[in-house]
């Protein structure tokens, strides 16, 4: 069973999620094949080696392709945080990307309810 993460832990995932979130807002939807993309939330690990970063998609039919987009700029992306906490951070987390289906789990609750 997963133990609660630490007081470190969730200011380091919401100091990567609030620059993560800026830098993927700069590159535009049109860097992502026109498709919104938002990071939901953010998990370290306990050693703060990697960060699962949940992205979530809209229109979510674009979602394939815009991990793919994702995965292939992974390394540029970390860089680019790099830069940002290189003042907070001795290391840069390795960056696992992760749709997050939660909406789309949401609008289909809602679709059945209203059946």
């Amino acid at each position: 069973m997963d133990k609660a993460p630490s007081t470190r832990q969730l200011k380091v995932a919401r100091e990567l999620q609030k620059h993560l979130a800026e830098i993927i807002r700069s590159k535009g939807m049109a860097a992502f094949s026109g498709a919104m993309v938002t990071v939901s939330e953010v998990r370290i690990s306990p050693d703060l080696s990697v960060a699962k970063v949940f992205v979530s998609i809209f229109p979510s039919d674009k979602g394939e392709a815009v991990m793919k987009i994702i995965a292939e700029n992974i390394k540029s992306l970390r860089g680019e945080l790099g830069h940002k906490v290189a003042r907070q951070m001795r290391i840069v987390p390795e960056l696992v990307f992760l749709q997050d289906t939660s909406l789309d789990y949401a609008a289909h609750i809602d679709e059945l309810l209203k059946k």
